[in-house]
């Protein structure tokens, strides 16, 4: 072989490996460049109601700062527990998130045996954005107006009124049953497949009392279509300050307060992971998009993933608990 031959062939080997080297660069940086598509945020409620409203909220904001589109989609029923399956079975790359409160992360697993996913193994979380008090709400006809007038009422008509929750074995139904229990009154539970059919029927007189958010709640007490009895935290909520607490009114020990936290299958890559938490704290933490949640009912305090398994590891026995004194039973 010639040695323009040989050079001529070295050239062409040369170039081969430049282009190979090229390629698998650009192939890698594609790889780690997340997000490169759009991500579905699943809401497990209907359209309308408290978590609904949160999880459009926050991903317009996390679409903002991730670049990508991010679509809500909504896989109500079950009590969460369809949406958070179907998280929990999806590929843990990124593109597929979980917003939801305590009602998925430790109600569900104190009340139910048998659940399509686990609180921990099956998720990790990106953070938590803040709870929302329930609220003990009324239809304005009940002729009541605090906790002592209602429990009168109930006792002097056992099993005439009923309540409405978002689903059994939600927080909702949960604060209601605690209720019932600690009060020692007959009231029916009525479930719904979220918070706004919920509402809708409260205010149309089908049922007289629900157990709701503070981000449902606040526009229909303002509007005067529905009366605020008592919130459900320990302390008064700042979002309605002139509503007592069910504690105070004489029931000490009564508490149940949702929060609300952002998840992913578990198995994510650690950049993914982190790109997901920052978007997410840069939107919590953005004025306005905290305006947007405080106005719509949300006591709002991020806090960051590595939160989420104490917390669940904490308040899952206590809610075990619960569920055994108060004979708490899921239809």
């Amino acid at each position: 072989m010639s040695s323009t031959s040989l050079t001529t062939r070295r050239r062409s080997l040369l170039a081969l490996t430049l282009i190979v080297g090229a390629t698998t660069v650009l192939s890698s940086g594609s790889a780690s460049a997340f997000p490169d598509k759009p991500i579905t945020l699943v809401v497990p409620y209907p359209p309308g109601g408290a978590t609904d409203t949160v999880g459009r909220i926050v991903a317009k904001g996390i679409s903002q700062r991730l670049g990508q589109p991010v679509v809500v989609d909504n896989r109500a029923g079950a009590g969460t527990v369809i949406g958070a399956t179907a998280v929990a079975q999806a590929q843990p790359d990124g593109y597929t998130l979980l917003i939801s409160s305590n009602t998925t992360f430790t109600v569900n697993p104190a009340l139910k045996p048998k659940l399509g996913y686990d609180p921990v193994k099956s998720f990790e979380a990106i953070g938590t954005l803040g709870s929302s008090p329930l609220v003990l709400l009324a239809n304005p006809a009940l002729a009541v107006s605090d906790v002592k007038s209602l429990v009168a009422l109930a006792r002097n008509q056992p099993g005439k009124l009923s309540y409405g929750s978002f689903g059994s074995g939600t927080t909702s139904h949960f604060a209601g049953e605690m209720f019932k229990v600690m009060a020692g009154v007959d009231i029916l539970h009525v479930p719904y497949k979220g918070s706004a059919p919920a509402m809708t029927d409260l205010i149309g007189g089908q049922v007289q009392l629900t157990f709701d958010t503070n981000v449902a709640a606040l526009p229909q007490v303002q509007a005067g279509k529905v009366k605020a009895i008592a919130v459900t935290s320990k302390q008064r909520s700042p979002t309605l300050p002139n509503v007592p607490t069910i504690a105070e009114a004489g029931y000490p020990d009564y508490e149940m307060v949702p929060w609300i936290t952002i998840v992913l299958p578990r198995g994510a890559a650690a950049s993914v992971k982190a790109a997901l938490s920052k978007a997410f704290a840069d939107s919590i933490a953005d004025a306005t998009i905290r305006a947007d949640l405080q106005k719509a009912g949300v006591d709002v305090l991020w806090q960051p993933g590595s939160d989420y398994e104490p917390r669940v590891n904490r308040e899952l026995p206590l809610l075990k608990s619960y569920v055994q004194k108060a004979n708490i039973t899921v239809e």
